[in-house]
């Protein structure tokens, strides 16, 4: 097995799980196969309880489990479906250190950071590679070296590059190459952060600078000679127009080669087909523009996967795909309003904040026949927007939203029986791949082409059936179900320009090579709808 390992210096948010994502990219394009693991030192077990604002998406991969927002990198520029255990946390191994303590697997030894908590890494690591079937194993460190969370991991990699052959170990360092007041090029940050990694044992193979325009030829020969790598090995990534240009940099770069060189794998004849995305992605001329109506449009990557599908739709539609950061708690408090957008996107999110104000929009967007998507959240929203202004169901509303008391509220979103049995042991929440069916004759089926399809969930309450029949009668199509139809998946309005919403996430099985169908529907009705409108 060939490792590859990615660390980050300087600075956090540099773009590591975007060069981790860009390599496996262009090792996957000269037929490679590649497995990628995340390593977050962080000490939760997993994504799932962490703030939006804090640590923006969470990201649901196919078994539920929630993870951070860069293994949706990895599935969309690699094109493998992963699983949790491609996501390593400081959580699930000392979990799995204390577990075998309390069983005695360590025969009364004193347990240590090393080598108990290192091995265990690193077994992690080995076997999720060697089960994967895999020519590479593609590993990013998260956080910033330096971080003391992040010592046990850094040292686990110290290890394993002694345990593997030299041709079979690559390290990757990504760092920050600031520019000064004059625009020249510093390497001292660069040099500080490699300096701090040579004195935890590991000297990187190759640096990448990130810098706001392509590093010079003198920069280049700075960081190669101070930092003990040579110049070819000093890689420019410079700030891109888009994501997906970012392995054509490295391409240009020549970072695809000198691995494999590093590593004494052949130099492969290499595929086209992500050059072909990003020229079409670089070609669009026309444009649409979308409101997102959310409560977390301060952390635009708490939508990043939306973003990105919202991208793919556009490429597949023929159009570039402008957005409107609309804050739906600012909605709440204005008597009148109105979007300037093709489009209105209601995104997934809990709780009461904000909710009325996505209400607003859905109402806004059914009543003027704007093209609408709402995804989980959305929804449930959009359901209740109709209950309440088209069936006539005053104060209909969600559970989630309402004290639980007696109180005399029609609960068009609620738990199902048996959820409020284990409400309290907290296991009512859906997560990853389940089966959905679609209806024929209706506008999901014209989307997606087939009966039956697999989405990734994220929720816990579901449209309450006894109310499915009135809603119904009055217009709002249902068109996809699962769990034996107990479950509604889709709802749509057959009448309008483009009203649809799903329970589930598709943004997660978006990619700009096999876009998500309700994307790609929403951004074409988008595109006609500017259309018309421009016509008027």
């Amino acid at each position: 097995m060939k490792y590859i390992v990615v660390t980050g210096g300087v600075m956090s948010g540099l773009g590591k799980g975007i060069t981790a994502a860009s390599i496996g990219r262009l090792l996957v394009d000269m037929g490679y196969k590649v497995v990628p693991i995340k390593i977050d030192p962080y000490i939760n077990i997993d994504a799932g309880t962490m703030n939006p604002f804090q640590h923006g998406e969470v990201y649901v991969l196919k078994d539920g489990t929630e993870v951070d927002l860069d293994l949706g990198h990895y599935e969309r520029f690699i094109g493998e479906e992963l699983t949790g255990d491609h996501n390593i946390t400081t959580g699930k191994i000392y979990r799995c250190v204390i577990d075998k303590e309390r069983k005695g697997d360590y025969l009364g030894q004193t347990v240590q950071i090393i080598p108990h908590v290192t091995d265990e890494i690193k077994r992690w690591i080995r076997r999720v590679a060697n089960n994967s079937g895999a020519d590479i194993c593609l590993v990013e460190i998260g956080g910033t070296v330096g971080d003391i969370e992040g010592m046990p991991f850094l040292e686990a990699v110290r290890q394993m590059h002694n345990e593997e052959r030299e041709e079979d170990f690559a390290l990757v360092h990504v760092t920050l190459v600031p520019l000064d007041a004059g625009g020249e090029q510093k390497t001292k940050p660069t040099q500080h952060s490699v300096k701090e990694l040579r004195e935890l044992g590991l000297h990187p193979d190759v640096i990448v600078g990130r810098c706001k325009e392509r590093l010079k030829d003198g920069t280049k020969r700075k960081i190669s000679l101070f930092c003990d790598v040579p110049v070819e090995a000093v890689i420019s990534n410079e700030d891109a127009g888009d994501i997906y240009e970012v392995p054509l940099i490295f391409k240009r770069e020549k970072l695809d080669e000198y691995l494999l060189n590093k590593l004494k794998l052949e130099v492969r004849e290499k595929s086209g087909k992500w050059d072909g995305i990003v020229e079409k992605l670089r070609s669009l001329e026309e444009e649409v523009t979308i409101a997102i109506v959310g409560k977390y449009v301060d952390v635009r990557d708490a939508y990043l996967s939306i973003k990105e599908a919202l991208k793919h739709g556009g490429i597949y539609a023929g159009c570039r795909v402008n957005y409107v950061w609309v804050d739906s708690e600012d909605l709440e408090s204005v008597s009148d309003f109105e979007f300037e957008a093709d489009g209105i996107l209601v995104p997934g999110g809990f709780g009461l904040r904000g909710a009325e104000g996505k209400i607003r929009a859905i109402e806004y967007a059914r009543e003027n026949n704007i093209p609408f998507l709402g995804i989980c959240f959305g929804f449930q929203l959009a359901v209740i927007e109709f209950a309440r202004h088209v069936v006539g169901l005053e104060g209909a509303t969600s559970s989630e939203l309402v004290e639980d008391s007696g109180e005399s509220v029609h609960r068009v979103i609620d738990l199902l029986p048996e959820q409020r049995q284990i409400e309290e042991k907290g296991g009512t929440m859906r997560l990853g791949d389940i089966e959905v069916t679609i209806k024929p004759d209706t506008m999901a089926y014209r989307l997606y082409g087939r009966e039956k399809i697999y989405e990734r969930h994220r929720h816990r309450y579901e449209v309450n059936p006894e109310y499915i029949p009135v809603i119904e009668e009055n217009g709002l199509v249902f068109s996809a179900y699962s769990d034996g139809g107990r479950r509604m998946e889709i709802a749509e309005l057959p009448e309008h320009r483009f009203f649809f919403a799903t329970q589930f996430h598709p943004e997660f099985k978006s990619r700009p090579y096999n876009p998500s169908p309700p994307f790609v529907g929403f951004v074409s009705a988008a595109l006609r709808y500017k259309r018309d409108c421009d016509g008027c």
